[in-house]
C-alpha cells in the first residue's frame, strides 16, 4: 500500500516534532518518521536527563556558521521566550542554571511528552521504528520507500540531524540526501567535544585527572576568534569542562588554545610584589590561585621547585612562571570524536537553502532543518533552540 500525505518529516528529534506539529496544526497531513525504537534520545540524556531546552540570551551571534546571517531569519520568528510560552501552556517548571541556560526541574521527558502532544494536536502519525529505503522524486511528489511500505509526500522534511552521539542512532543519513540532491556540504566534525593531546606531551598531566578550576581560553584570530571564560576539567587524555567544549567549535588543527589559569590575577605581578613580605614557598603561594595538586605539578613540569621560597626567587624567574599560568599555550592533537561530541560542526551548506523556509532552493519541496544543517549553537541550550526555531520555520511554510 502507498500512502500520500501532504508533509513525511524523517527524524523526530527536536527540530523534527517540532516541525511536524506545526505542519499538522495548520492542517496539513503528517507523517514522522524515524528509525529508533526509542523517541528523542538526545532530547532525553541532554542537561544530564534534565535538557537544556533552550538559552534565554540566545542571539544569532551565539551560533557558528560558514553563511553566519542565515540563522537571523529563523530565530528571530521563534524565540526562547516562544519557546517557554509552550512550556507555560503544558505547565512545565523550569528553572535558570548558568549564563541563560535552562533546563526542566524534573526531567527531560516533559519536553518529549510536550512534543507528542503537540503532534497530537496536529493528528501526526507516527511510523517508528521504520527505516528509510530509498527517496525519489516523482514529479512534484516524493516517494520514499521504508520497510512499512511506501509514502508519497508533496513535501518532504530531513531532520535526522548529525553524527554526534552514534551509539543512541545518529547516522549520516541527511548528508546521503544532500548527495543525492547534489547539494553543496561544509566538511562536517565533532563540535563541543573535549580535546586531546599527544600521550608523551600529556604524560605529566595525567595525574591532574579530575582536577577542575575557572579559566580564560581563546584560540584563533579576527573573525574566527573564539573566547570564552568557563570552568575547565583536566582528563586522562586532555583536556574538557564547558570552557574547552566552547571553544572546541572555534579550534582549527594545528593552532594552539591559549588558557589563562588564573584568570583574574596577574600572577607574576602579585608574586614579585609579595617577595620582600612572602615567607611562604612557591607551592604554597601558587595554592592561593590554584588548586593545591595542580599548583604542585605546575611547578614540576615547569621546572620549579615547589619548596623554594617566593623570597629567593629572581624577578625573570617569576615572570616566566606568571606567563606559564596566565598564558599557557598548548596545541591538541585532536578531539574525542563524535561519540563524546554534543553536536556536529558543518553539515549542509545553508546557502543551498532559503533562511526563511529552510527549503532547497533547487528541489522545490524538501527542507532540511536543525543539526544536519551548517548552523552549530554555543554550549548552553542554543542548539536546541536552532532545532525549535528551523522545525518552525519549516513547518509555517510548507
Amino acid at each position: 500500500m502507498t500512502k500520500q500525505v501532504d508533509v513525511a518529516v524523517i527524524g523526530a528529534g527536536a527540530a523534527g516534532m517540532m516541525c511536524a506539529a506545526v505542519a499538522g496544526q495548520r492542517g496539513k497531513s503528517v507523517v514522522l518518521i524515524d528509525h529508533a525504537a526509542k523517541l528523542a534520545e538526545k532530547i532525553r540524556i541532554s542537561g544530564g536527563g534534565r535538557c537544556n531546552f533552550t538559552n534565554i540570551d540566545a542571539t544569532p551571534q551565539n551560533f557558528l556558521s560558514q553563511n553566519p546571517h542565515f540563522c537571523k531569519s529563523a530565530l528571530s520568528r521563534y524565540t526562547p521566550q516562544d519557546f517557554l510560552a509552550l512550556m507555560k501552556r503544558y505547565r512545565i517548571a523550569y528553572h535558570e542554571k548558568h549564563k541563560g541556560q535552562l533546563f526542566c526541574d524534573d526531567t527531560a521527558e516533559d519536553v518529549i511528552n510536550m512534543l507528542k502532544a503537540e503532534c497530537a494536536l496536529g493528528n501526526v502519525e507516527w511510523r517508528m521504528p521504520c527505516n528509510v529505503k530509498t527517496i525519489t522524486k516523482e514529479g512534484e511528489l516524493f516517494r520514499i520507500e521504508t520497510d512499512a511500505g511506501d509514502i508519497l509526500a508533496g513535501s518532504l522534511v530531513i531532520a535526522t540531524g548529525g553524527l554526534s552521539i552514534p551509539k543512541i542512532g545518529a547516522t549520516d543519513f541527511a548528508y546521503r540526501i544532500a548527495k543525492q540532491f547534489d547539494l553543496k556540504m561544509v566538511e562536517p566534525r565533532p563540535a563541543l567535544v573535549p580535546l586531546t593531546f599527544d600521550a608523551d606531551s600529556w604524560q605529566p598531566f595525567v595525574a591532574l585527572a579530575g582536577i577542575a578550576l575557572p579559566v580564560e581560553v581563546e584560540t584563533g584570530t579576527k573573525k574566527a576568534r573564539g573566547y570564552f571564560k568557563e570552568d575547565l576539567l583536566f582528563t586522562h587524555r586532555g583536556l574538557s569542562g564547558p570552557a574547552i567544549l566552547q571553544i572546541s567549535s572555534f579550534w582549527q588543527p594545528g593552532t594552539p588554545l591559549i588558557i589563562n589559569l588564573a584568570p583574574d590575577t596577574d600572577i607574576a605581578e602579585v608574586l614579585i610584589e609579595g617577595k620582600s613580605s612572602s615567607k611562604k614557598n612557591l607551592g604554597n603561594q601558587l595554592a592561593q590561585w590554584l588548586p593545591s595538586r595542580l599548583a604542585d605539578e605546575w611547578l614540576v613540569v615547569n621546572g620549579f621547585k615547589g619548596d623554594a621560597r617566593v623570597a629567593d626567587m629572581q624577578d625573570k624567574q617569576l615572570r616566566q612562571l606568571g606567563a606559564s599560568i596566565n598564558h599557557w599555550s598548548i596545541i591538541p592533537n585532536g578531539s574525542e570524536g563524535y561519540r563524546k561530541a554534543e553536536v556536529t560542526l558543518g553539515g549542509i551548506d545553508t546557502r543551498e537553502l532559503s533562511q526563511q523556509t529552510m527549503m532547497v532552493n533547487k528541489v522545490p519541496g524538501l527542507h532540511f532543518i536543525g543539526e544536519s544543517v551548517d548552523v552549530t549553537g554555543w554550549l548552553g541550550g542554543y542548539n536546541f533552540q536552532w532545532a525549535w526555531a528551523s522545525g518552525v520555520a519549516a513547518g509555517q511554510a510548507i
